[in-house]
C-alpha cells in the first residue's frame, strides 16, 4: 500500500492547485489581517509533529539520525531565509512548500526503501521532481496563480530536506549506496520521463519571442506578432458583448493574453509614475498595437480600462521630444521578475536538439552500465 499511498498524496498536492486561493480567501476572511501568521503557525505544527513522531521513532544511531534531521532543519531554515522575498504572506507560502514536499518525499522514500541501494534516494527526488513539475504546470492556467520553473527548484530543496529528515526516520542498511541489478535501469527511466516532463512544461510556460517594432523597440510574449493581432480582434469581439468584469474563478482557466497585456499596464503606469517618459510611451504603444482590447474593456481590475486619457496621451507625446534614447532602443521589462526574463527566446529546435540529446545519453548510459 505504500506506493499507491504516495501517488494519493501527490495527485492531491497536484489538484489541490485550483483551490488554493479560496482557501487563502478564506483565511483572511476569518482571520483578517493574520493570513501570514496563520500559515506560518500551521507550517511550524506541522514541522514540530513531525520532529516528535522521529523522536519517539529513533531507538538506536542516535547521532547518526538526529545529525540527518538536524541538517534537514538546517537547510531548509537557510533556504527559506535566502530564497525570502521580505513579503510575509509570499514567504508564508512558500514555506508551505517545504511541509508537503517534505511529506511526498518520505512517502516515495518509504515505496524504495526496500530496494536498500542508492536507487532509495534517486528515486524518490525524482518522483518528487515530477510532483512539483505537474503543480507548477497546472498553476500556470489557473487565475491568481504563477507556474515558475524556479518554484520547481524551491521544491527540490524541499525534496532534499525530506530526504534528510527520511534518512533520520528509517535510516538504510548497510550497502545502501551501492547498485542493485536492474536499479541504474529504472532510474535512468525515471529520470528520462522526468526530464521530458520538465523540459516540456519549461517549452510550454517560459519560451516565446521577442517582437521588435522601430516605433517603440522590442518586447517578448508567447505569441508571435500575427498571432497577437489575431488574439487582441478576437478579444475585442468578444469582450464588446461580454467584458471581463468579474474576477474569473480559480478553477476556470487564465486568459495569458489579457495577464501579458496587464502587466504591460503595470509597467506603462510604473515607468510613468517615476518619470521614464520614453519607457512609459513605448509600453503605451505596445499596449495600443497589440492589446488595445485590455486598454478599452471594463473589467474586474478597472471598470473604466486602462488606455490613457487623450490629455495624458498628448502631454506624453509632448514631453518625449526631451526624453533619452531613440524609440528603437526600448527593451520592455513587463515580464521580468527579480531581474530576470520570465519568457526565454531560446530556439526551440536548438532547445528540443538539447534535451533529446541529452536525455537520449542519460538513459543509453544507465543501460550500459547497468
Amino acid at each position: 500500500m505504500r506506493l499507491p499511498l504516495a501517488l494519493v498524496v501527490a495527485a492531491g498536492v497536484i489538484l489541490s492547485s485550483p483551490f488554493i486561493r479560496d482557501i487563502r480567501d478564506w483565511i483572511r476572511g476569518t482571520f483578517p489581517g493574520q493570513y501570514a501568521t496563520v500559515v506560518a503557525t500551521a507550517v511550524a505544527i506541522s514541522i514540530g509533529l513531525a520532529l516528535i513522531a522521529a523522536i519517539i521513532r529513533i531507538r538506536d544511531q542516535r547521532a547518526l539520525r538526529y545529525g540527518a534531521i538536524a541538517c534537514a532543519l538546517v537547510l531548509g531554515t537557510a533556504y527559506a531565509l535566502w530564497n525570502a522575498q521580505g513579503i510575509a504572506e509570499v514567504d508564508a507560502v512558500e514555506r508551505v512548500h517545504f511541509v508537503e514536499y517534505g511529506l511526498i518525499t518520505l512517502l516515495f522514500y518509504r515505496v524504495w526503501r526496500p530496494r536498500g541501494d542508492m536507487s532509495m534516494f534517486v528515486m524518490p527526488l525524482l518522483a518528487g521532481l515530477a510532483v512539483g513539475t505537474l503543480e507548477e504546470w497546472l498553476q500556470w492556467f489557473i487565475p491568481g496563480r504563477v507556474g515558475d520553473m524556479r518554484d520547481v527548484f524551491l521544491n527540490a530543496a524541499a525534496i532534499v530536506c525530506g530526504l534528510l529528515f527520511s534518512y533520520g526516520v528509517d535510516p538504510p542498511d548497510r550497502g545502501a549506496f551501492a547498485l542493485r541489478p536492474g536499479s541504474l535501469r529504472r532510474i535512468g527511466v525515471l529520470a528520462t520521463v522526468v526530464g521530458l516532463l520538465f523540459a516540456a512544461f519549461v517549452y510550454s510556460v517560459h519560451i516565446g519571442v521577442e517582437i521588435q517594432e522601430p516605433q517603440f523597440g522590442r518586447f517578448r510574449s508567447r505569441y508571435d506578432a500575427s498571432t497577437l493581432l489575431r488574439i487582441a480582434d478576437d478579444r475585442s469581439r468578444a469582450w464588446n458583448v461580454n467584458p471581463p468584469i468579474e474576477r474569473p474563478r480559480s478553477r476556470s482557466r487564465e486568459d495569458q493574453y489579457m495577464s501579458e497585456g496587464l502587466l504591460h499596464v503595470q509597467e506603462r503606469n510604473r515607468r510613468w509614475e517615476v518619470g521614464d517618459i520614453r519607457a512609459a510611451w513605448s509600453e503605451n504603444l505596445i499596449l495600443e498595437k497589440y492589446y488595445a482590447p485590455v486598454l478599452d474593456a471594463p473589467s474586474y481590475i478597472s471598470k473604466t480600462g486602462h488606455r490613457w486619457p487623450a490629455g495624458q496621451r498628448t502631454d506624453a507625446e509632448r514631453r518625449l521630444v526631451a526624453a533619452p534614447g531613440p524609440p528603437d532602443s526600448y527593451e520592455s521589462r513587463a515580464d521580468a521578475t527579480e531581474g530576470r526574463h520570465f519568457i526565454r527566446v531560446w530556439p526551440p529546435v536548438a532547445f528540443w536538439s538539447i534535451v533529446v540529446l541529452s536525455l537520449s545519453g542519460l538513459l543509453a548510459t544507465c543501460f550500459r552500465f547497468s
